[in-house]
């Protein structure tokens, strides 16, 4: 990738619907050959889509959750289980395994703190893997991957 791709890119994550002759402006290219790094870039998996920015509060998910998991076993049963039931989940909109304590953090969103509280009751707390839960609640979005 050179600067150009760079350049490509940073105006995609800017617009990801801005048209390829105004991209092709931007970056100082003519359209054909911006085309063919758009679409190279695509193939190459670089670029692996274009996604709408919707506004979670509009939709009934402005409540947002942070929870710190730790589960019982980390043996690959127990992981792959715990994995595949948290990402079934609809109210997850992130969810990563990491190197170290916690085990995993899930971002999950949700009307309110009574929607939170009824799906932490009745599906989250369930799981048989979890060892134990923190919840962090969020305030403010100050930067959002965008």
């Amino acid at each position: 990738m050179d600067s150009i791709d760079h350049a490509i890119i940073a105006e995609l994550r800017r617009d990801g619907r801005i048209s390829n002759q105004d991209l092709a402006r931007a970056v100082g290219l003519t359209p054909a050959p911006c085309l063919r790094r758009v679409r190279r870039m695509e193939a190459e998996g670089i670029i692996r889509g274009y996604h709408a920015d919707i506004d979670p509060a509009a939709v009934g998910q402005g409540f947002e959750v942070i929870i710190l998991v730790n589960i019982e076993n980390n043996n690959h049963e127990a992981t792959s289980g715990f994995e595949r039931r948290i990402l079934a989940m609809d109210e997850v909109v992130e969810f990563r395994r990491m190197f170290s304590q916690p085990d995993y953090v899930v971002r999950a969103r949700f009307a309110d703190i009574e929607a939170y509280e009824k799906w932490m009751t009745n599906e989250f707390h369930r799981d048989p893997a979890i060892m134990r839960i923190h919840s962090h609640i969020t305030m403010k979005v100050l930067k959002d991957e965008k």
